[in-house]
């Protein structure tokens, strides 16, 4: 490609809305272009960079038996509601009516669809296991859209369903895609972790999460120092190693004015942070209704206890029985009826409601709480002595320091972007759309169901946030829009330099190489900022200077220096 038949729109200056590394370098390199909040038109030099990802892609999923299909991304609703998805999925799904009146959906994902393929098309077990994928757009309207492509609205997704017999033939190809993933990663250049991680709104049982270690991922990932153990903070069972001191002091009611968070407490009463109790209340089963509209027996509200120096896992405390899922906290209408004090002020003790306690918070003793009065708390708190024992649970999130869950060392937290994530659905959808085969017997057996995910635009994101320098990108062979970059010096005032550059530029593309020819009239230092900025992994110049010894000028992106190279290394050191 020569670079005056291309369109370089590269820009000095960052975006005043560009608020991490990857979107602001996407613009200034003129890989996308915004038209709204949370849509991005991909340039033809960013584009190139998502065909080489889906490349990568398409080739690791067919290795790994997967079949290509192309699904609507315009989904009627009745499917979803037959899911039980169409209210349950909330405002992210983009709703919308025909001329007809009738009821679609923009695919944020396509479990429901490509179900009702299988529940159409597979009539036996001799068909089966087979998984299906796609590379297409999806939508997601997504409350605030930040971050350029990394959490944009419109976005494009690989995704692919597979359909087993049993779950052990669905464990088989769960392990064979998570071997994919690892291949797609390696081969981009990416330094990754697959962790263990919550299903979500997909549904299903096992699943792992792969995520790109970059300081602006969204994810904090728990790590082991010692083993190969990985899982999201969400995810992330913690090992208590605490044990309940005997109570030393007596409970003592104090004056707290305007003392509302655990930072305000400590500075109050001189505690640490691990000597107070947060007492959280939150929405419990009892708020639900079923489908009569009648409702669900249980709790309206439940009383979380945690110590003051950790956080509340949301996705660990919405899967206890008693809290009603999503995760909500009670309304202050609720606080007062219960606590008798507004939320700043809320205790354990006197609580007629059920009390759930992390398992560090069981643990302590003499401790700080709200003494469910405004502006008053209680000092020298003891469980069994000053209120019951709670029932106990893993509530909070997992820190840095904590023993691993496999035993061996100790966590660290790292950040992380995801880019993939694969499932076990087991049965969720099929036995909701019915989808069913006869086996060897005869008998119709539910199909058990796995599905698989890649954030296509998102990888390309990740990838810079992991790869640039203060120049700009530094983009991975394998998927930089262009591997070499031949940069003439003055091809318009010397024939030598002009025959040169479009002989070595005819010689690295017969080699298979995917070459760019600055054959702009700018000046070199102008073609070598927009080079580095666009992120090319080599550089080429041709010069009167050097071209008398049959010399070239080379540089890799990565390194500091240029370095003086014979014409017929060339090759040679590119595939260095």
């Amino acid at each position: 490609m020569r670079a005056s038949q291309f369109h370089i729109a590269t820009t000095k200056e960052t975006p005043a809305d560009a608020e991490i590394i990857s979107h602001q370098l996407m613009l200034r390199a003129g890989l996308i272009r915004r038209l709204a909040s949370g849509l991005y038109s991909w340039m033809p030099l960013g584009l190139r960079v998502v065909r080489k990802v889906e490349h990568i892609v398409r080739e690791e999923m067919n290795r790994a038996g997967a079949l290509e299909c192309l699904l609507p991304a315009v989904q009627p609703a009745e499917l979803w509601q037959e899911s039980g998805r169409w209210e349950k999925y909330g405002p992210e799904l983009l709703r919308l009516h025909d001329r007809h009146d009738r009821e679609f959906c923009v695919g944020p994902t396509h479990e429901e669809v490509i179900t009702d393929i299988a529940r159409k098309e597979l009539r036996s077990y001799k068909q089966l296991p087979i998984n299906l994928y796609q590379i297409q757009t999806k939508f997601r309207d997504e409350i605030r859209p930040r971050f350029g492509v990394m959490r944009s609205r419109e976005f494009i997704m690989k995704d692919a369903y597979s359909f087993h017999i049993d779950g052990a033939s669905l464990s088989q190809t769960f392990d064979d895609m998570h071997t994919a993933y690892c291949a797609v990663f390696d081969r981009i250049g990416l330094d990754y972790r697959p962790v263990d991680a919550d299903s979500g709104s997909i549904g299903g049982a096992k699943s792992t999460e792969f995520h790109v270690l970059a300081n602006s991922g969204e994810d904090g990932l728990a790590t082991s120092t010692v083993s190969d153990y990985a899982a999201n903070v969400e995810k992330a069972a913690v090992v208590c190693t605490t044990t309940r001191a005997d109570a030393t002091a007596e409970q003592t009611v104090i004056d707290t004015p305007g003392v509302h968070t655990i930072d305000e407490l400590c500075k109050a009463t001189g505690a640490n942070a691990s000597q107070c109790a947060k007492t959280l209340l939150v929405n419990g089963v009892g708020m639900n209704t079923q489908e009569d509209g009648s409702a669900v027996d249980g709790p309206k509200v439940v009383a979380l206890v945690i110590r003051g120096d950790h956080e509340l896992n949301d996705i660990k405390a919405e899967k206890h029985p008693l809290v009603q899922s999503p995760l909500t906290f009670a309304d202050a209408k609720s606080i007062r009826d219960v606590a008798n004090c507004d939320a700043g002020s809320i205790g354990p003790i006197g609580l007629s409601i059920p009390v759930i306690a992390d398992q560090d918070a069981a643990n302590m003793s003499d401790f700080v709480v709200g003494a469910n009065e405004n502006n008053k708390h209680i000092t020298g708190v003891n469980w069994a002595r000053d209120l019951p024992d709670p029932e106990v649970a893993d509530l909070r999130n997992a820190i840095e320091g904590d023993p691993s869950p496999d035993g061996q060392g100790n966590l660290t937290i790292v950040r992380g972007v995801e880019v993939g994530h694969i499932f076990e659905l087991g049965t969720t959808y099929s036995e909701a759309l019915k989808a069913s085969v006869p086996d060897e017997s005869g008998k119709n057996q539910t199909l058990h169901m796995g599905c698989y995910g890649i954030g296509i635009t998102r990888v390309v994101a990740a990838a810079i946030e992991q790869n640039h320098d203060n120049n700009g990108i530094q983009w991975t062979r394998s998927i930089a829009p262009f591997e070499v970059v031949i940069v003439p010096i003055n091809a318009a005032k010397s024939d030598a330099v002009k025959a040169a550059s479009e002989k070595l530029y005819q010689e690295l593309q017969e080699q298979g190489f995917d070459v760019l020819l600055d054959d702009r009239p700018l000046r070199p230092g102008v073609m070598f900022a927009d080079m580095e900025l666009i992120g090319i992994p080599h550089r080429v110049v041709v010069s009167d200077k050097l071209l008398p010894d049959n010399k070239l000028e080379y540089r890799n992106r990565r390194a500091e220096e240029s370095e003086v190279i014979d014409y017929a290394d060339v090759v040679a050191r590119i595939n260095t």
